[in-house]
């Protein structure tokens, strides 16, 4: 074993302590990641599904995230296809849109030229006939045409599970049912009243990262923000994707097909920490059927939703409004200790090696 071998622990089960893991065991340090319920339980099997550059956070200028977002989809894509596969979007402009076409045929633009040689298919303009042609499910009234581009999907949890198998074949020690109640900048570890001490902790718990410090007694530069992803499923299939803007507020929305069901969602609410689990509520349902409903010809209610579920994401504070904010991440050392803020499904693996390269 190579000198630089350390003693890593890791504090959260969910898809960014896994990919971590996997990292850090291949470079052969000695990885123990310690998970209080099970592997993928929480908020990393609660996304929309989507393994993409995030079109949308062009809007606020985060060509960064958006270019290392694209470039790992690619590899998602490439690497594991039993659980992974490219998902046609349409995008339609009304009469009303709040986006102009010619801005969103810009921010296409870019998508494409910021995925380069990776992308999966350069993205297309439609006329108002060509778009119904395509998309026939969709209201024609004030239709203008629209567009049609590429991301990728994916099975959240099975791929998490994916990479946990990863982690535990290159070494890493994957414990679960193991809760973690304080952290220190020494090294020491204390979980289910035991107490171990490493070379290195990684604090990686997701919504819970500021929580445990603040338990720990240490303070952070670093603010999370929890906000709710809310989601319902009807029980009936798609052929393609939809990226669609809610009439309520502009926001953009998905209506995907997944597992032979349709997928809506997501919402972007505050979430308080101590309503656990997540759920779904009333007034979040509400607005997703009326942002469905004005989109498609076929109206759905209450009675049509099969299932509901949501997760919380940690976002780093920056903005008065939960969709300003980043969804990038942020590292914080303290000495032997790295907490990090944020992250998103897609860039998992970019985060994992970011935080490689402050363990050295």
């Amino acid at each position: 074993m190579p000198d630089t071998s350390l003693e890593i622990a890791i504090v959260g089960g969910g898809i960014n302590g896994l990919c971590i893991a996997w990292v850090l065991a291949e470079q052969a340090h000695q990885v123990t990641l310690f998970e209080r319920d099970q592997l993928m339980s929480q908020t990393s099997s609660a996304s929309t599904k989507l393994l993409h550059g995030g079109l949308r956070y062009l809007e606020t200028g985060q060509i960064r995230l958006v270019r290392e977002a694209l470039r790992e989809r690619a590899w998602w894509l490439a690497q594991v296809p039993s659980l992974t596969q490219p998902l046609a979007l349409y995008l339609p402009v009304y009469a009303a849109s709040a986006r102009a076409a010619w801005r969103i045929r810009t921010g296409l633009w870019l998508y494409d030229r910021l995925a380069g040689k990776t992308n999966i298919a350069p993205h297309a303009r439609l006329d108002r006939a060509g778009f119904i042609a395509q998309a026939p499910e969709l209201r024609p009234a004030g239709l203008r045409g629209g567009f049609r581009f590429f991301d990728g999907q994916m099975d959240d949890l099975a791929l998490g599970l994916w990479v946990a198998d990863q982690a535990r074949q290159a070494g890493a020690r994957l414990l679960e049912g193991a809760a973690v109640s304080r952290v220190s900048t020494s090294g020491m570890v204390t979980f289910n009243g035991e107490t171990r001490h490493f070379d290195r902790v990684i604090n990686v718990a997701g919504p819970w990262a500021e929580a445990l410090l603040q338990q720990s007694g240490l303070r952070s530069r670093c603010r999370l923000e929890l906000i709710r992803g809310s989601h319902i499923l009807f029980d009936e299939p798609l052929d393609h994707g939809y990226c669609l803007q809610a009439p309520q507020d502009s926001r953009v929305f998905f209506v995907i097909p997944y597992q032979g069901r349709t997928l809506v969602g997501t919402t972007e609410e505050r979430h308080n920490a101590q309503d656990w689990p997540p759920a779904c509520h009333e007034s979040e349902a509400h607005y997703l059927l009326t942002a469905y409903n004005a989109h498609f010809r076929r109206a759905k209610s209450v009675a049509d939703i099969a299932a509901s579920f949501a997760g919380v994401r940690p976002l780093v504070r920056s903005a008065a409004h939960p969709s300003k904010l980043s969804r990038d991440y942020t590292l914080e050392r303290h000495d032997r200790l790295i907490t990090v803020f944020g992250g998103k499904w897609t860039t998992t693996r970019a985060l994992a090696h970011s935080v490689a390269r402050w363990i050295l």
